[in-house]
């Protein structure tokens, strides 16, 4: 993706590029010495630009990028999208949906957030990870195995067997830019309301750096000093997500590309407080990160 491949507001540029044409068209070209036959040459001349205005709208057209419909590129998202967390035969129930994943490569590998699988498995009762497909309540598990993770960027990567899944492609994160308007799909309440991802508008409001300086050597802890150390960009979304939206794929509205992967929410207070009190601000690892670890696990497949 490039910037050429991401479209301005094409139907104000149409208008403005076109009214600028004819404004040029209709610049004064009659001399006063034949100002005595303007009345009659005006007609014609207004009948003519208006013809050479109609015949100048497709070459006009052709010089703005098209722009998608959301709903239309949300059809091509969606079946990539889905539930990831972990089966238990032996459970009741059996499975539980903990978050968000998304297909990428060759439809065998999954996208997802590492504090999902944090928890150890109980091998004794054959649990597993799992990815979860389908819709409403005619839901599909299929057994994954955790092949990679970065776990400073709280990124997790998954390997499924059988049929491919329809993958996402990833969009250069290095160009987005603050302002622009984004969406991310995914289960925000897990499969409470069945197997139905949800979409939601995210504005870029910034992209920050994960890591701010302290006040004081007091405020240090762990995981500050650690992130102080390995500092990355984080994207800030203006957006209400929830603790099933970890691991949603953020993409660009008009390309269909990944450009990020919703990681955190800012929750004041307790954990609840993400479901009960919102704060309408949320945070996305961007692309790249996701590409560099992509790049680490394949080089290590044998």
């Amino acid at each position: 993706m490039n910037r050429k491949s991401l479209p301005p507001p094409g139907l104000y540029r149409i208008c403005v590029s076109l009214l600028d044409h004819v404004r040029r068209l209709t610049a004064p070209s009659v001399s006063k010495r034949h100002a005595r036959w303007a009345p009659h040459l005006q007609g014609a001349r207004r009948q003519t630009l208006a013809l050479q205005a109609v015949l100048a709208l497709p070459a006009l057209l052709s010089g703005v990028p098209a722009l998608a419909d959301v709903a239309d590129t949300l059809q091509s998202i969606r079946p990539g999208v889905v539930g990831v967390g972990t089966f238990n035969p032996t459970a009741s129930p059996r499975a539980n949906l903990q978050g968000t994943g998304f297909a990428v490569l060759d439809g065998r590998h999954v996208v997802s957030c590492a504090h999902i699988f944090s928890k150890s498995l109980d091998t004794e009762k054959k649990e597993t990870h799992a990815i979860f497909i389908g819709r409403d309540r005619q839901m599909a598990v299929r057994a994954a195995r955790l092949i990679a993770t970065d776990k400073a960027r709280d990124l997790a990567l998954l390997k499924i067997e059988g049929d491919p899944l329809p993958a996402l492609k990833l969009g250069d994160s290095t160009l987005a830019r603050e302002g622009w308007q984004l969406y991310f799909t995914g289960y925000p309440i897990g499969s409470v309301l069945g197997l139905n991802p949800s979409t939601h508008r995210a504005g870029l409001a910034a992209i920050i750096p994960i890591f701010t300086p302290l006040q004081s050597a007091a405020q240090l802890t762990a995981r500050t000093l650690k992130q102080a150390k390995d500092a990355y960009e984080v994207f800030e979304l203006d957006a209400i997500a929830y603790p099933g939206n970890s691991g949603s794929p953020v993409w660009h509205p008009d390309t269909g590309e990944v450009l990020g992967v919703v990681n955190s929410v800012y929750v004041k207070g307790a954990k609840e407080a993400a479901l009960t009190a919102p704060s309408g601000i949320s945070y996305a690892i961007p692309a790249k990160y996701v590409q560099r670890m992509l790049d680490q696990a394949l080089s290590k497949t044998p």
